[in-house]
């Protein structure tokens, strides 16, 4: 598959960061970073998005280390929104989208390097411009957008109901 050492464990890593949040997300429709699988999906997507910046393709900086330094940033403003608002419910509708939000985010170069790398002797994609891909990528984004939308209504009722005792 060609990975450098760095690219193995960078993967490896970032497998297990999406798999914890998978587990959330199914679990409790959200990633809890007052769970275990929301520390280890916050502490895997951190250290995930920070050495992809020391890998490229291509060479050089590019919109791959754009997207993890923005990833880095949701994840970072929402784990602060976690510890220094926790009585403050309207900051987890912020938590849970920038989670969320970051998510979403993290499946675009995974799905770019899946399909191009998977199966190792005739990859599902040819390249990043491959229908398969962005055709997987409107799949997810609506995924996320609705999800969004259902969380923000759990999280209103919930509000609602503290509201109310």
């Amino acid at each position: 598959m060609g990975l450098s050492n760095l690219g193995l464990f960078h993967t490896v890593v970032g497998v297990v960061a999406i798999i914890a949040a998978a587990v959330d997300f199914t679990k409790v429709g959200k990633v809890d970073l007052s769970q275990l699988t929301g520390k280890i999906y916050f502490y895997g997507t951190l250290i995930t998005s920070l050495t992809a910046l020391g890998l490229s393709k291509a060479g050089g900086f590019n919109v791959g280390h754009v997207f993890s330094l923005l990833i880095v940033i949701l994840i970072v403003i929402a784990y602060v929104l976690h510890i220094k608002r926790p009585g403050n419910n309207k900051y987890r509708y912020y938590e849970n989208f920038l989670l969320s939000l970051s998510f979403f985010l993290s499946l675009i170069p995974t799905v770019n390097e899946t399909f191009t790398r998977v199966p190792v002797s005739k990859p599902l994609a040819a390249g990043p411009t491959d229908p398969i891909i962005a055709q997987t990528l409107l799949v997810l984004f609506i995924l996320f957008v609705l999800g969004s939308v259902l969380q923000f209504r759990k999280q209103k009722k919930i509000n609602n109901a503290i509201r109310q005792d």
